[in-house]
């Protein structure tokens, strides 16, 4: 665990180096970048973890895994980014950003409520529905978070910024496996359903990359990339990563906690963020709303193990 922690502080610098320079280079604004480049990287863990529970024949820890993430990438991870620093938003946010976010929330809720069932032809819908946004995105770039612009910006050589990128991903991947291997390992000792280890303990390790990136972006005042990361990073784990795993296997619910409860909170804490940038400072999200978010996510983990 200690090893994988190391591996992610390092593959989040390179990731961000990566980037950054791409940005430049490419004349894309960050939060594109932060959408796309870091948050399928920061998604991989995920992905990999979840294709092999599925495969293995563990849907709960596969579901569980992407629908913990989603609720710690919020409750978490942007709360403690918020706590550090204030971030201004645009109405950009929450005209493009936020609802394609509601969207994939939505379309995953209703693929998979209702029969309890993600059929490949729905993940194919779902993968399908990711290539369109990111064609919008790249086609209507436009920056939807107020940046500090360091003076330290400046275009790397093609090489280097591919080689930060391989690197970054490389280490967030490894960081992550080895993480969530030591956590696995140990709740498992306990006896824990996998319900709840996809829920809190892999999905809390799967989310330590956008952490390790967020935090480092903020460090070095790149705030559309951390938010654009976060945001991202929830419909690649749902659209992505979800798509892609139920096109190999469908994934069938067991433990029906996953949909009379966890995609509840899902839902509840993704819609959250909308309000939270207008109270209650209008177009910015500051330590007041970092604390609701923590708090919101402290209680879910209560209720995780003491159902």
């Amino acid at each position: 665990m200690i090893g994988g922690l190391i591996l992610l502080i390092f593959g989040g610098n390179w990731l961000l180096k990566s980037a950054v320079a791409l940005s430049l280079r490419l004349n894309i604004s960050k939060i594109i970048i932060g959408m796309t480049v870091v948050s399928f990287a920061t998604s991989a863990p995920e992905l990999i973890v979840s294709i092999n529970a599925a495969i293995a024949g563990f849907p709960d820890l596969a579901l569980g895994n992407v629908i913990g993430s989603n609720i710690a990438n919020l409750g978490l991870v942007l709360a403690i980014i918020i706590l550090m620093s204030s971030v201004e938003v645009r109405k950009s946010f929450y005209i493009t950003d936020w609802p394609m976010m509601m969207a994939a929330s939505l379309m995953f809720f209703a693929f998979i409520f209702f029969d309890g069932l993600l059929e490949r032809y729905e993940g194919g819908i779902m993968f399908v529905f990711l290539f369109i946004f990111l064609v919008y995105l790249l086609r209507y770039q436009r920056t939807a978070i107020v940046d500090d612009l360091p003076e330290d910006d400046r275009p790397l050589p093609i090489y280097l910024s591919v080689l930060y990128l391989i690197l970054g991903c490389v280490a967030l991947w490894g960081g992550s496996e080895l993480l969530v291997k030591g956590a696995v390992g140990l709740a498992g000792h306990y006896g824990v359903s996998d319900r709840i280890i996809g829920i809190t303990i892999v999905s809390v390790g799967t989310s330590i990359p956008e952490l390790a990136a967020s935090i480092i972006a903020i460090i070095k005042k790149e705030k559309a990339i951390s938010v654009g990361n976060l945001i991202g990073s929830n419909i690649f784990n749902l659209l992505a990563v979800l798509g892609i795993t139920a096109m190999i296997t469908p994934i069938e619910v067991k433990d029906q906690s996953l949909l009379s409860n966890d995609i509840f909170w899902m839902l509840g804490i993704s819609f959250l963020i909308l309000p939270l940038v207008f109270f209650p400072k209008g177009l910015r999200l500051g330590w007041r709303d970092g604390l609701v978010l923590i708090a919101a996510y402290c209680i879910f983990i209560y209720l995780t193990f003491n159902q």
